[in-house]
C-alpha cells in the first residue's frame, strides 16, 4: 500500500470487497460481530481498512471453503496475532498446529468431494455423447 502524507493508505470497503472477493454485506457483518474491524472511519463514517485488516480478511476468506465457524475464525486470528509476537506463548503455537491439522483433514475431505464431482461430470459427458452405432444401425452399449 502506498503512503499518503507519511500515513499508510487506507481502503474503502468497496476496494476491500473487490480485492478479497467478498461482498460488502459480508465485510459489514464481520465488522458488526467484531471479527475484523476497520482500522479507521472517515469523517463521513465510512469504513477504512489497512493492509493488515485486508490480510486478516483474506485469512478468513481462505478458511470459508473449509467450513470453519466464525468462532474458529476469530480464534485463528487471535492465535496468528499471538504467534507473530517475539515471545509467542507455547499454547498459541500448539493451537495453531491443531487448527492446521483440522484444515488438512477438511481439505482432504474436499479433495474427495471434488473427485466424486469429477466422476459425476465424466459420467454426464459419457451419457450426453451420441452412442456409437454398429453397421445395422443399432446402438452399441
Amino acid at each position: 500500500m502506498s503512503q499518503n502524507n507519511g500515513r499508510p493508505q487506507l481502503l474503502h470497503i468497496g476496494a476491500v470487497a473487490e480485492r478479497t472477493e467478498l461482498s460488502l454485506r459480508t465485510l459489514r457483518h464481520y465488522d458488526e460481530i467484531g471479527l475484523v474491524n476497520p482500522s479507521e472511519r472517515s469523517e463521513g463514517g465510512f469504513r477504512l481498512y489497512s493492509e493488515a485488516d485486508v490480510e486478516r480478511i483474506l485469512l478468513i476468506r481462505r478458511m470459508k471453503p473449509l467450513d470453519f465457524t466464525l468462532e474458529q475464525m476469530r480464534e485463528l486470528l487471535d492465535v496468528t496475532h499471538d504467534v507473530a509476537q517475539p515471545d509467542a506463548p507455547l499454547e498459541a503455537r500448539q493451537k495453531l498446529h491443531e487448527i492446521e491439522a483440522i484444515a488438512i483433514e477438511r481439505r482432504s475431505a474436499l479433495e474427495k468431494k471434488v473427485a466424486m464431482a469429477d466422476e459425476f461430470l465424466s459420467r454426464l459427458r459419457d451419457l450426453s455423447t451420441p452412442a456409437h452405432q454398429d453397421d445395422a444401425g443399432e446402438r452399441e452399449v
